[in-house]
C-alpha cells in the first residue's frame, strides 16, 4: 500500500474571501453572473466579505463561503431548482443545500442517511448523480463503500437506496467514487485500483476503470466490450471527472509518488497505471494532457465549464484552472489559485448560474481543520463574461 504523507497547512489566510488572480487572462472562462433567467431571477447568495479586492486593486476571483460545518463533503449534484445534494464521505448523509438562504449561508439539511455505507479509510458515501429525468423520475444515484464491496445504487429521496452495480472491488484506500451522466444520457462512474495494482488492468475487474452503465446498472450500448460494463483502464484512483462542450470527456488521476495528472479520456482508453505513472512514451497508453508533481496537486474533484477545466486538490490544497483550445489540447500553462488559503479542496462543480463550487475537506484525517470547516466555497471570475456553462 502506498499512501502519500499529507503535509501541514503554512501561511493560510483565515479571513480570506477573495483570491487575486491576476495571472489569469482566460478569455473563454464561463464562470460568472449569469443573466437573468427569463423564468425569474436568479438565487439570492450571501454577500461576500468586504475584502473584496486583492493586492493591487483589480479584483479577478470573488470567494464566497456558501456553507460551512460539514464533514468531509465529497460530491455535488445539483437539482433543477437549483438546490444542490451533497454527500458526506464518513457520516454517510445526502445533504440538501440550498436554495434558501439566511444570513450565514445556504440552509443546509439532512434528506437521507444511507445505513449500508460503511466508512472506513477512504471508504463511504462518494458519487451523487441526479437523473437527467429529475422532475419525471425523481431519482438519484449515489456511489458508496458497503460492508464488502463498493457498489452503485440509484433511489428516490428519503427512500431505500435499490443496488444496480455491485461487487466494485473496495480498500482502505483507492476506492474511486466518482459518478456522472454523460452528454450520452449514460452513467459513467470512476473506480480505484483498491490497492491491488495488477486489477487495473485487468479486463476482468471492476477496479481502476472508468465504467459507463445504463440507469439499470447493464453495460451500455457501444462499450468497448458489449458485455463488460468497462469504458476505459489503467487507472491508479479516478474521483473527478467531466465533459466539454464538445462532448470530450477529461479525468483527474491521482499518482502514487511522482505524476498527478488530468487525462481526456476515451472508449477503450488504457491510461498505464502501474505500467507507468505520467507520460509513459508508449503507444499502448494514452498519456495526460496535464501532469503534476504530486505535491502540488492530488486533484480529487474536476468541473468543466465549456473549454475550462477546474480541478480541486487534496495534498496540493489549491485548484488548477487549465484551459482548453477547440481541438482538446492544453492552451497556455496552467494557472493556480485558493493555495493554501482553504486546506484541502476536494468536490468541484459548476453550478446552474454558471459559478465555481468548491468544497473543502480538512475532516478526513488528512487535513488540518478549522472552526469553520469543512466549507463549500463559491467562486466568481471577474473576467470571465456571463451565461450558463
Amino acid at each position: 500500500m502506498n499512501v502519500r504523507p499529507s503535509y501541514p497547512r503554512t501561511g493560510r489566510l483565515r479571513a480570506a474571501a477573495v483570491t487575486s488572480c491576476a495571472a489569469l487572462l482566460l478569455a473563454g472562462c464561463s464562470f460568472g453572473e449569469p443573466e437573468p433567467d427569463p423564468a425569474g431571477e436568479p438565487p439570492t447568495f450571501p454577500t461576500p466579505s468586504a475584502s473584496a479586492t486583492p493586492e493591487g486593486g483589480e479584483q479577478q476571483v470573488v470567494t464566497t463561503v456558501l456553507a460551512k460545518g460539514l464533514r468531509v463533503p465529497w460530491a455535488i449534484a445539483f437539482l433543477p431548482d437549483g438546490a444542490a445534494l451533497v454527500t458526506e464521505r464518513d457520516s454517510g448523509r445526502i445533504l440538501q443545500v440550498g436554495p434558501e438562504s439566511g444570513p450565514d449561508g445556504l440552509t443546509v439539511s439532512v434528506v437521507q442517511t444511507i445505513a449500508d455505507v460503511a466508512p472506513a479509510g477512504e471508504g463511504g458515501l462518494h458519487g451523487i448523480a441526479v437523473s437527467p429525468d429529475f422532475a419525471r423520475d425523481r431519482t438519484v444515484f449515489v456511489y458508496y463503500t458497503a460492508e464488502r464491496d463498493n457498489r452503485i445504487a440509484r433511489m428516490e429521496l428519503g427512500s431505500r437506496p435499490t443496488p444496480i452495480l455491485t461487487g466494485i472491488p473496495k480498500a482502505g484506500t483507492h476506492n474511486g467514487g466518482g459518478l456522472g451522466f454523460g452528454p450520452d444520457g449514460l452513467l459513467y462512474a470512476s473506480t480505484g485500483d483498491a490497492n491491488d495494482r495488477p486489477l487495473a488492468q485487468d479486463r476482468d475487474s471492476l477496479a481502476g476503470k472508468i465504467l459507463r452503465i445504463t440507469r439499470d446498472g447493464k453495460p451500455a450500448p457501444g462499450n468497448p466490450d458489449a458485455d463488460s460494463p468497462v469504458w476505459s483502464l489503467g487507472h491508479r484512483n479516478v474521483q473527478g471527472f467531466g465533459w466539454d462542450a464538445q462532448k470530450r470527456m477529461y479525468a483527474v488521476e491521482f499518482g502514487q509518488n511522482t505524476w498527478d495528472e488530468i487525462n481526456q479520456v476515451t472508449k477503450g482508453g488504457n491510461y498505464g497505471w502501474p505500467r507507468v505513472e505520467g507520460q509513459a512514451e508508449d503507444d499502448r497508453y494514452t498519456d495526460p494532457i496535464v501532469q503534476w508533481p504530486t505535491e502540488q496537486a492530488s486533484c480529487s474533484g474536476l468541473a468543466v465549464a465549456d473549454r475550462l477545466l477546474a480541478t480541486a486538490c487534496l495534498r496540493g490544497e489549491r485548484a488548477w484552472l487549465v484551459e482548453l483550445t477547440d481541438t482538446g489540447t492544453v492552451l497556455g500553462q496552467p494557472r493556480e489559485l485558493l493555495t493554501g488559503r482553504y486546506g484541502r479542496l476536494r468536490a468541484a462543480a459548476v453550478a446552474p448560474d454558471g459559478s465555481l463550487w468548491v468544497t473543502t475537506s480538512n475532516h478526513d484525517g488528512r487535513g488540518d481543520p478549522e472552526p469553520e470547516d469543512d466549507r463549500i466555497l463559491r467562486l466568481v471570475f471577474a473576467d470571465g463574461g456571463a451565461g450558463r456553462s
